[in-house]
């Protein structure tokens, strides 16, 4: 997207981490935006091997020759604080840095601080919007370029941008179509910004739902849920943290399944939950609280994802039952 020569001459600090925060700034780099800086966390170990590895975001922006800024803090860091005041910056853009930033930080640029964030404010607020609008079964998800305050995710939004979510829908899946859908409409609301055009919408408080961060336990799965809701929680803790449970004592991922109809559903209401009920071409049958549910695509221990039916051909599941 081409922007305007006063768009593109003010003075931009970028702050961001992962892989969704990259794809923002590689749109800004493309449409010739005046970066004067970039704040991502500080390199972390990671993998097997436990190797100190960069952001998606300072890899990019070393690629660019960009100047990268990795305080551990700007709360308690008053001299990455005042640095970042010297930048003297027009406007920051916040995408999923990671870092609570304080009211020094968010008064320091001119225009103040905007976010991208990956949800329709002012639902899902917080750190994972993506996967909590698939586990609740919402029909639609989006992105809302927010301007900044003190409270968390709580800024007026200057746009926002509405895709509607699939009956396949995973947090992978999700999350690569926000994330180009994040670029594209922090690239329409800048000039707005930059000129004070538009003014932002406050939100509704009233309607506020808050978005807790991912943990591994949460994916475990409770075989007495209904399995409409165990097929959602497949779907949004996909690629991560991966929906779970027991065969033999070892881990089970499931990657994916998906409800059974109803007519067998109601022939096992009295089977106990996490038995399996048939095990064939078509997948792995298994009776839940309420309903059936059909897993096609599964994990066992120390393998690769498989599908059921691969699975089937080294292991018989007749009498088992999961968790």
């Amino acid at each position: 997207m081409k922007l305007a020569k006063a768009v593109r001459e003010q003075r931009m600090i970028f702050a961001g981490t992962p892989e969704f925060a990259a794809h923002c700034l590689a749109a800004l780099i493309d449409a010739g935006l005046n970066l004067i800086a970039v704040y991502t966390q500080p390199d972390r170990l990671a993998g097997r091997g436990q190797k100190l590895q960069m952001s998606p975001v300072k890899l990019l922006a070393q690629t660019h020759a960009l100047p990268v800024f990795q305080p551990e803090s700007l709360k308690k860091d008053a001299t990455a604080v005042a640095q970042l005041h010297d930048l003297k910056a027009d406007l920051m853009i916040v995408v999923a840095y990671g870092l609570l930033l304080p009211v020094t930080v968010l008064d320091a640029p001119r225009l103040g601080c905007i976010n991208v964030h990956a949800s329709l404010l002012p639902r899902w607020r917080g750190a994972a919007p993506i996967q909590r609008a698939v586990l609740a079964g919402d029909a639609e998800s989006g992105v809302c370029i927010m301007k900044m305050e003190a409270g968390l995710d709580t800024g007026p939004v200057y746009h926002r941008v509405v895709t509607p979510l699939q009956p396949d829908e995973t947090g992978g899946s999700l999350h690569d179509r926000l994330a180009q859908l994040g670029a594209l409409a922090l690239l329409e609301a800048l000039p707005s910004v930059c000129d004070g055009s538009r003014q932002p919408e406050f939100q509704n408080d009233a309607l506020a739902t808050y978005a807790h961060k991912l943990n591994k336990d949460e994916a475990r799965m409770d075989w007495t849920q209904p399995a409409a809701l165990l097929e959602r929680q497949i779907r949004a803790f996909n690629p991560w943290p991966v929906a779970h449970t027991l065969l033999d004592g070892a881990m089970l991922r499931i990657w994916q399944a998906k409800t059974e109809t109803q007519s067998l559903t109601t022939n096992n209401l009295s089977t106990p939950p996490g038995s399996v009920i048939s095990a064939d071409k078509t997948g792995i049958c298994v009776a839940t609280g309420a309903g059936v549910l059909r897993i096609t695509r599964l994990q066992p221990s120390g393998k690769k994802p498989m599908n059921a039916v691969d699975f089937l051909n080294a292991r018989h599941l007749n009498g088992v039952r999961f968790g």
